[in-house]
């Protein structure tokens, strides 16, 4: 089935054309469908699936018919950036519309954003702190709200949103639609997702598998301390690829950011200690592939939609096993193939352990001998010495750099 054959608007299906979507994806046909009849829905698909299309394009096509002022759908969202992808699909799908769509979060003044709803949203895409800061400031109105989309709600959980999510059905109308979507499903998901939802239709997208099935995984065992040479060797091996790199901290992405500089290869950084004018110039640039690797903290693992990405690596393996799917749901998305490469020390093997439990499978092993283990690190134009007193002092530096820039933008 072709979305030319839905009951859709037709300028939503020419705005399909235009985006290169023919054909749903499997969580767009079965989510499609119950959405414009009105049910409830509680979806579970992996990252990489379509999943906001799933709920975006029967939305917009419904709002085209009856325009107005008025907050129709709220989409509750955990990050900034994924407020902000959430909205580039809606107004690609709303373009030559009269639906109007806005991004609200935190880490930019309010501002503009109270003018755009002062002006009228129809579709609003908001992280929950931003959100009821101007609900109680009088700056949002749900009353008319018939849409309540909450999108990767397990990644909400895990951030402590519960009392934010529960918190929200007050200030909707009482008859009003519920779509739930979230890539894993525990006990807690399902017993929020219930009280939340009425008769819902269910719908799983491949639950056996944890991860999409394009995407290759290896895993090589390396220390801790040797991990940049391999990392470089990876880099300078893969020329034209694009690779997101996923480390444990802050002061780690830029530690292995300047490891990469010594040996003459730029990266891009993200993680919490940049603000949200940097964090999306970063993402931009690593999207437009001005920069080919990225070095990032989990905050980027989850929603975020960079395509074309080739490579993702696991330089420090993720604290909770369930983070290496958000992780490496990052490659092999839609048709494309992906790899994930994982660098695991002595001290992350019960990590491993927890991750290949999780996904119920072993992960591949890229076996390293003793001469190509040194010849990897005797090769490196990394002269800088790897003892414990050089890298206290790279911390240290660190460190002080990120505190003079905090003064800074206090300052300003």
């Amino acid at each position: 089935m072709k979305f030319e054959d839905y009951p859709i608007s037709p300028i939503v299906k020419g705005n399909l054309l235009k985006m290169g979507f023919k054909r749903p994806t499997d969580i767009q046909y079965k989510a499609m469908k119950p959405i414009m009849a009105g049910e409830d829905v509680l979806a579970i698909a992996q990252t990489g699936t379509g999943k906001t299309a799933a709920f975006a394009i029967p939305i917009v096509s419904y709002l085209t018919i009856e325009p107005s002022k008025d907050v129709r759908c709220l989409v509750m969202i955990p990050t900034r950036e994924l407020a902000v992808q959430i909205a580039q699909v809606f107004k690609q799908l709303a373009f030559n519309t009269k639906v109007k769509v806005e991004a609200i979060h935190g880490g930019v003044e309010q501002e503009g954003q109270i003018a755009q709803l002062t002006r009228g949203v129809n579709v609003l895409i908001a992280t929950p702190g931003r959100m009821f800061d101007l609900i109680h400031q009088k700056h949002i109105n749900l009353h008319q709200t018939e849409f309540l989309v909450l999108d990767e709600a397990d990644r909400m959980l895990d951030l402590g949103f519960l009392k934010d999510i529960q918190d929200v059905k007050r200030f909707l109308p009482r008859k009003h639609q519920t779509l739930f979507f979230s890539a894993t499903i525990n006990d807690t998901i399902k017993k929020l997702a219930y009280s939340l939802v009425t008769n819902a239709i269910r719908i799983e997208i491949s639950p056996k598998d944890r991860v999409s099935r394009n995407i290759t995984h290896s895993v090589a065992y390396i220390e801790m301390d040797d991990k940049r040479f391999f990392l470089e060797r990876l880099v300078k091996e893969n020329p034209e690829a694009k690779i997101l790199v996923f480390v444990r901290t802050k002061v780690r992405a830029e530690r292995v950011a300047a490891a990469m500089q010594r040996v003459q290869l730029n990266t891009l950084t993200m993680h919490g200690d940049k603000d949200q004018t940097d964090r999306q110039a970063v993402l931009d640039a690593f999207r437009a592939g001005t920069e080919r690797v990225l070095i990032a903290t989990d905050v980027s693992a989850r929603g975020i939609d960079i395509p074309d990405v080739d490579i993702v690596v696991n330089y420090d393996l993720p604290d909770v096993a369930e983070n290496y799917v958000h992780r490496v749901g990052r490659t092999g998305r839609g048709m494309r193939k992906g790899r994930a490469v994982s660098f695991c020390s002595k001290e992350e093997k019960p990590v491993l352990e927890e991750i290949e439990s999780f996904l119920t499978k072993p992960i591949e092993v890229a076996t390293i001998d003793r001469g190509e283990y040194q010849a990897t690190i005797d090769f490196s134009e990394d002269t800088q010495s790897s003892d414990l007193k050089s890298l206290l002092k790279e911390i240290e530096e660190l460190e002080q750099r990120n505190k003079h820039k905090k003064k800074k933008k206090t300052r300003s």
